[in-house]
């Protein structure tokens, strides 16, 4: 499992990174969801979103999910390449398949060490 340590974690595997404000899935979580079909970016540019909100939604070829704000502040920038090139979300969660950026600070997030343990300890 691949889990930068630079990067906050939540239980939901959203990452946020704290020196960009860059938001998107963790690996576990793309692995977990297999091939990703479809992203649909729900904020814009400009919104203020809250540490909780549904930023996006992803459908895989197993099951859809919602992705939600790691951290509340103002989206300063949204990746609308994603919904042209969803697999990207595979195949580098962490560089090109970032969703947004946000201006703020992060919610209840974990350190690189704690989800990592956090991500054991689940039953797939």
């Amino acid at each position: 499992m691949n889990t930068p340590t630079n990067l906050k974690y939540t239980k939901s595997d959203e990452y946020f990174d704290p020196a960009t404000g860059a938001v998107g899935i963790s690996d576990y979580a793309q692995n977990q969801l297999s091939d990703i079909v479809f992203v649909e970016l729900l904020v814009d540019e400009g919104e203020e979103v809250t540490v909780g909100k549904a930023i996006a939604s992803v459908e895989s070829v197993k099951a859809s999910s919602e992705i939600y704000a790691p951290a509340a502040g103002k989206v300063s920038a949204v990746n609308k390449g994603l919904s042209d090139k969803p697999e990207t979300l595979n195949s580098d969660p962490y560089g090109e398949g970032w969703m947004i950026k946000i201006e703020g600070g992060a919610g209840d997030v974990m350190d690189s060490v704690a989800y990592e343990k956090y991500c054991e300890g689940r039953s797939h």
